[in-house]
Formats: structure tokens, sequence, C-alpha cells
């Protein structure tokens, strides 16, 4: 074992060494050019047309854009500064500061990327603090994140879960020639791939997604010799959307990221919108970039388990001792929250159910429910036990709303009070208590309430693709490349109707891409409709293998003038029709008769 780590400044490099691996940054730009480990010289590829090694990156547009996708910009610094340097750690710091010379040819924010080495550990620490100034001018952030490009001939198999890992097709079966591009660009059918088992499946990174409460650990494994290359990251508090926005993870390139801002599976809702002098800093990670290693060939998909062994106690770790900055507060300067939150339903009981399994978040002050469109602020969940009993802890100090939700129920709770985190302090908020939208007695639904379209209807896959592409609206296709409108129908009995008395239709949404959902009853031609929604969504989730989104709900009021006694039928249409990609999962339908 190494006593102490060598830190080499060259013309253009600075390399760290602990004896356990070595890692080559550019000098000052802080871009990863080299990781020697275990007998390989480099993880990485560096012979990639477009990107190569490991690097910093972000997406942004002008202030006033209403697009998703802007210019990319890779984060080089032009200053390097060793702020940390003994025997058990070295911190590297690589800053970059706008001025109005770079202009719209460059982010407005000052960035301060960090890379730690600590003694004898097979691996790397990265975070970052971004810094947007009030004599800034106002800009979109898009997209952030931290990417590694691995070396293409050694790195063949992928883990991104226990049950979604194999070994994966090059990346030059994606190439004109042996791959066909399909309805969007990351969709490539493989028709002449190198080793052809691959022949026939589609390739498309989005099938890997993860939520952000799963997405721990991922990475690939090289059988010869045997490693494994690992992007762990510990905490959620600085991703954006909350626990179940989902994100990409590793892909085929091979490539591996360590995602911190997109709109992926939400849209522009997620963005992060300045506006010109507004104040706002933000720590992104750190995140850990795990090696790993066996003698035996035979094993080395074990490296697999050692990954997740890994994980488990970089999360118990959590917040880390050793980041030298400032902003980023150590665990005697973090707060906690606690309580006990119950659900009220009069018409499932007279008593409170206890809200078990419950999430339960505090997010930065909103709307009921806005936790999942926000970017700027951390978050910190947690689920309640059987008891609906639930503790936050590890929590940055900050102004907050305690928001929840609970599977079996629709919308979303907020406790009204502010809670305002400091140093130390542990707040008890004593038994909170949800009441779910409800007026009426149930008459009957569909689905379950749980935020994901996972239970109803998915067409089976065009025969001639491998994986499926999810679509909840029946086929609408009227010839190619042309699409119509389609409506569901739901038909019902009711025995008598409340004179006078006002219905309601609960309709909650798993996701939605740019679609106008309408509401008819009893009268398909109807004009205007009863309820519609206009054009809303924007989380792609259909084409990008998703089972939910965006949440959303709407309550309609139906008056009992609609209605017969005897067969009834409401008309959902979703009028939309310009692409395949528009379109309705629903999470859950309900219809409640007239409060008694």
């Amino acid at each position: 074992m190494a006593t102490h780590i060598f830190t080499t400044k060259l013309v253009d490099l600075v390399v760290l060494d602990n004896g356990v691996l070595q890692l080559t940054l550019s000098n000052p730009g802080g871009i990863v050019k080299g990781i020697r480990y275990n007998g390989i010289d480099n993880l990485l590829e560096l012979h990639n047309e477009d990107l190569n090694g490991g690097f910093w990156d972000l997406n942004w547009s002008e202030e006033g854009s209403e697009k998703t996708r802007g210019k990319f910009d890779t984060i080089e610094g032009t200053s390097l500064k060793v702020v940390v340097e003994n025997e058990e750690q070295v911190e590297l710091s690589f800053t970059r500061t706008w001025d109005p010379s770079v202009e719209g040819k460059q982010s407005p924010l000052s960035i301060d990327r960090r890379f730690v080495m600590l003694r004898n550990c097979p691996g790397f620490y990265s975070y970052a603090i971004f810094e947007h100034t009030e004599d800034f001018p106002g800009f979109n952030l898009n997209t952030t994140r931290i990417a590694f490009m691995l070396n293409k001939d050694k790195f063949h198999y992928m883990a991104v879960a226990d049950n979604r890992q194999r070994y994966m097709p090059s990346p030059d079966d994606r190439l004109p020639g042996r791959g066909q591009p399909l309805a969007y660009p990351e969709a490539v059918l493989l028709v002449d791939p190198v080793e052809p088992e691959f022949k026939g499946e589609v390739d498309d990174k989005y099938q890997y997604s993860l939520e952000n409460k799963d997405n721990k650990v991922h990475g690939w494994i090289c059988t010869d010799p045997p490693v494994g290359f690992w992007q762990i990251t510990p905490s959620n508090e600085f991703r954006n959307g909350g626990p179940f926005k989902q994100d990409l993870a590793s892909h085929v390139n091979p490539t591996t990221l360590a995602i911190f801002v997109t709109s992926h599976y939400a849209g522009e809702d997620l963005l992060l919108k300045f506006k010109h002098g507004e104040k706002w800093k933000k720590v992104f990670g750190p995140v850990f970039i795990y090696l790993n290693s066996v003698s035996d060939e035979q094993n080395a998909l074990t490296l697999w388990n050692d990954a997740k062994e890994q994980m488990k106690k970089e999360v118990e770790s959590w917040p880390y001792s050793f980041p030298a900055s400032d902003e980023f507060p150590k665990s005697d300067q973090r707060g906690k929250v606690r309580g006990k939150l119950f659900v009220y339903d009069r018409y499932i009981s007279k008593d409170n159910i206890p809200a078990t399994a419950a999430y339960v978040g505090l997010a930065p002050p909103g709307d009921e429910g806005s936790w999942q469109r926000e970017s700027k602020g951390y978050q910190f969940w947690t689920t309640a036990n059987e008891n609906g009993a639930f503790s936050i802890t590890k929590v940055r100090p900050g102004d907050y709303n305690l928001y929840a939700w609970v599977s079996g129920f629709i919308g979303d709770y907020k406790y009204e009070v502010a809670l305002t985190i400091t140093p130390g302090h542990d707040i008890d908020v004593g038994e909170l208590t949800f009441e779910p939208p409800r007026d009426g007695p149930t008459l009957w639904e569909i689905g379950i309430p749980d935020r994901s379209a996972a239970e109803f209807y998915v067409p089976d896959p065009n025969p001639k693709y491998i994986n499926k592409l999810y679509v909840n609206h029946p086929d609408r296709r009227t010839g190619e490349k042309s699409y119509t409108s389609t409506t569901w129908q739901i038909k019902f009995s009711l025995d008598n109707v409340v004179g006078g008395g006002i219905y309601k239709l609960r309709l909650a949404l798993a996701s939605v891409q740019s679609s106008d959902l309408q509401v008819r009853v009893n009268d398909v031609d109807a004009n205007p409709p009863l309820f519609k929604t206009g054009v809303i969504g924007g989380d792609n989730a259909i084409a990008r293998h998703g089972i939910h989104g965006i949440y959303w709900l709407f309550n309609v009021d139906i008056p009992a003038a609609k209605l017969i006694q005897g067969v009834n039928t409401i008309y959902l249409t979703q009028a939309k029709s310009t692409t395949p990609f528009q379109g309705v999962m629903y999470d859950y339908i309900r219809l409640e008769a007239p409060s008694k």
C-alpha cells in the first residue's frame, strides 16, 4: 500500500497516483485524459471522433428559449489549484469564471470542479460548485453531467441493475451499414452487427434509464483482465425532479454518465431558467468513480456484486467528511425532520390510516406536487414505515416545504408550515393527516393510483423490433407517417341518477406528451367537449421506453343532467395526432357519485 499520494504537474497535464490507480487530467482544463488501473494503461477511450476521456459538460440556451436542447459546453478550467495535499488526500480545483467577452459562446456560470483522491482508495471523487451571480445575464441550463467514454476494446459487459445487465453491442453496430436509425436517432435497429447474436435487436440508450431513487450504481466490466468501472451516486439531494425522475445511466459506446440536471422524462418544466441578476449557487456531487478487479476471468461478473456493496458503504458515509469546499456541509452542519403521516378518506375508513410506505420529502417551497418540477434547489426523501412514521436525515440548511404522496391514493400532500433547517436541528412535526381528493363514494375505478401506467394495456411491439415502445392509446396509424386522434370508451350502468347533483371524474395521468385530452359524456360528437386539458406535457416517456413521466391530476365535474339511468358512456379522446409519440399514459380513473 502507498504511504501517500503523488501529485505531478506537467506543462499541460496533472497526474495523481495513490499506488492503486493513476489519474491524469489536463492542466488547467480538468478533462480526464487517463485512468491507469490493474495493468490497463488507460480505461478511457481517446480515439472517438467526438467525445473522449472523462469530462463535465452542460447544455444551455439563451434566456427565453422554450427548447430543451441548445448549445453544448464542455467545461474546461482556466485555472488549477491544489486545495488539499497531504498523506491522506489530494483535492484539485479547476475553475472557470465567466466574463462578458464570452457572452453567447459560453454558459454564464462560474464553475469550480473538484477531483479528490484518497490514500489507498480504488477510485476517485468529483463534485462541482455552479454559481450564477447578480451581474450575469439570464439563460437556461438544460443539462449538466459527468461523462466517461470507456475503452471500447476492453469494456463489453454493462450492468445497471440485477435484472438489467448483459454483453452489449459495439459502438460500430450503430453506424450506417450495420445499424438502421428508427423513428428517432437514439433508437437503431442492428441489421449487420459485428457479433451476429445482436442482429434484429434495437439499441437505444433510453432502454437503460433509471429512476433517481434507484440510480446509485452502474457501469461496465472488462473481462481481460477482469476490471470493473462503476459510477456511484450516494445521494440524490442534488439531482433534479425528485426521486422518481428518470434519467440515463450507462449505454453503448461504452459510456457511463452521472446525470445531475436534464429534462428527460419531464420536459421544459425541468429546465433551470435564470433571469438577469438572479443569484444562485449549487453543489453537484460528489460522485464516486469506483474501480475493482478479480484475478480469475471466470469471476469477472461478480464485480457487479462488489460494486453494489461499495455503493452501500458510500451511502452510509454520506455526507462525506473530506470535501474541502465550505459549500458542502458536513454531517454536523445538517439537520433532521421527523413525524408521522396518516391518510383520511371517509369513504374508505372512518379512522385515519397509517400512510405505510408513503414517500415523504423536503424540497424548496412551492405548491402541492411542485417538487417533481423542481431543479434549482436540493431535495431529501424517505419512505414511511408501516405506522406512517418517517425520518428525513442529513438535510442541508435552508428553507423547505414537506411534501408526500401515498401509493393507493390520488393527489399530493403538502405540509403548510414552512420548515427552516439549521445545523444540528431536529424538527418533530408530529402527526400529519393527508386528505386525498374526494367528493363522494366510488362508482367505479380503473387502474391503481401509483403514478405508473404499468397495469394498463400496452400494444404488442412490431414483430420486426425486439424492444417495446410504450404506447398507451390505441394504434393511431392511418398510413405511413399518418396518424389520427383516438378515443377510449368507458361504458357503465347507473341504477339511478341523483337529480341536480355533480358527479366527479378523476383523471390521474402517469405521462403526457404534447396531448390534448378531451372528455365527453354520452355524446361522442359534443362540441365543445365537457372538459379538455388543452395541449399539455413534454415528458416524451412514450418514445423513451418509460411507463411514467410527470404526474398530472384532473378533476372533472359531470352534471347529473349529462347522465342517464341505465348504460352511460364516457369518451376520452386524445386529439393531437402529428407524431407517433404524442399520447397519454393513464395512472388511474375514477367516477364518484355526488357527496352525501
